[in-house]
């Protein structure tokens, strides 16, 4: 069995390159977002309702993972996604100010030929930023290249 979080069964010979979990219930990384971000997801566990989202990036592929999961344990659905290394377009980061410029946020963002996907980097600085757009590159690039 896999242990990621996101529960992806790794194939034989694949390496975990990384996982990201994405932040769903924040909107930036200002200390007021984050913070209302929380009473969100607080509200929503209550009312037994949790949304997870991953994004993984192993040596040979990419793959979203979302999984919903309403009153407290039924999953509600699950959606894999492998990302065709023929139909992206466009890789990159994005660094936004939030409160002011003491809050910088840092969003990982792909554009397919169907849709554009952005992730919120928790607790990113340029540097982990450049390397989660490297690493994601690579794997495309080697998939799409036939070196898997």
């Amino acid at each position: 069995m896999s242990d990621l979080k996101s529960g992806l069964i790794l194939e034989e010979g694949e390496s975990l390159v990384m996982e990201i979990e994405a932040e769903l219930w924040a909107t930036s990384s200002n200390p007021v977002a984050m913070a209302l971000g929380q009473v969100r997801k607080f509200f929503a566990k209550i009312f037994g309702h949790r949304i997870n989202g991953f994004l993984v990036i192993t040596n040979k592929r990419v793959v979203e993972v979302t999984k919903e999961i309403t009153c407290y344990c039924f999953n509600n659905g699950t959606t894999v996604k492998y990302l065709l290394p023929s139909s992206v377009k466009e890789i990159g980061y994005v660094r936004k100010a939030t409160c002011g410029c003491f809050c910088p946020a840092f969003y990982l963002y792909y554009e397919g030929l169907t849709q554009r996907t952005s992730v919120m980097l928790s607790g990113a600085d340029e540097q982990t930023a450049q390397k989660t757009v490297d690493a994601f590159f690579k794997a495309i690039t080697a998939a799409q290249l036939g070196n898997v």
